[in-house]
């Protein structure tokens, strides 16, 4: 039971995450090097938090203070990996589209969409490695949760918690160098802010005593909230509409030959 649990909410988490690296990433290698490079950046962030919490011992035992510096040193990062992209830009050019004009195209805009998307995607599924690789682990067995008064939705809450990150993320990293490269603030404020404050919802999910039960709810309705309205956005951002998404329907395109 305990090994079918553990496929089960390992493939609710990282099922999505591979099947985009699958059909979107792994046939460039150029995305490849982007995505690994924006996780050893997610890692820098990691490390960084980790130096902070070991050096102040007083706060080592509030996790809102390690929870609140890991966001702002994730975003810091990447802030950092997006001025590494942008300082890079003419050598992505050059290797990835040879024998064209160094000038702008509406190719190179779109590639910049879709780097920031391979770079969010980077971050996610380091997150979502690590927040879960723990749980994962103990959830193999021996053992079965929820003999002890603990949540038996715990792993599986977790595993969905884990994907909701993953893809915001993704979400986040495209929204995140739009508002730089066209200077719109805001969106870059609108990441930060709601990173810290669905980070913070999670903290609902901890017991403060043996008689509370986690709020898991309370956690998991608003990440895929954010997740839907976080999602639109970054379609909109990378120049989706409406009618992108009614041409993907056969029945739509069907009407419209019957008309034509």
């Amino acid at each position: 039971m305990t090994v079918m649990e553990f496929f089960g909410c390992t493939f609710i988490a990282f099922g999505p995450p591979f099947a985009l690296f699958v059909f979107t990433i792994a046939r460039d290698p150029l995305r490849i090097i982007v995505l690994i490079a924006s996780g050893f950046f997610w890692l820098l962030s990691l490390l960084v938090s980790s130096i902070l919490w070991y050096a102040v011992v007083p706060l080592r035992e509030q996790l809102v203070f390690g929870l609140v510096f890991s966001v702002l040193f994730q975003e810091a990062f990447r802030f950092l990996f997006y001025k590494l992209l942008r300082k890079a830009d003419d050598g992505l050019q050059k290797v990835s589209q040879t024998g064209q004009e160094m000038h702008m195209t509406p190719r190179d805009i779109t590639n910049k969409h879709i780097m920031a998307y391979v770079s969010g995607l980077g971050f996610g599924i380091l997150s979502g490695a690590f927040s879960t690789v723990n749980v994962l682990a103990d959830m193999v067995g021996p053992g079965t949760i929820g003999i002890y008064g603990d949540s038996k939705y715990f792993f599986v809450a977790t595993a969905f918690l884990t994907l909701s990150f993953i893809l915001l993320h993704t979400f986040w990293g495209i929204i995140f160098f739009h508002g730089l490269d066209k200077k719109k603030y805001l969106l870059v404020v609108a990441v930060v802010g709601t990173h810290m404050v669905l980070s913070c919802l999670t903290l609902l999910n901890q017991r403060t005593t043996t008689r509370d039960s986690p709020l898991y709810l309370a956690s998991i309705l608003p990440a895929y909230i954010l997740t839907i309205i976080m999602g639109s956005v970054a379609y909109y951002i990378s120049g989706g509409s409406l009618a992108n998404i009614k041409s993907c329907f056969p029945c739509g395109n069907a009407r419209k030959y019957e008309i034509d």
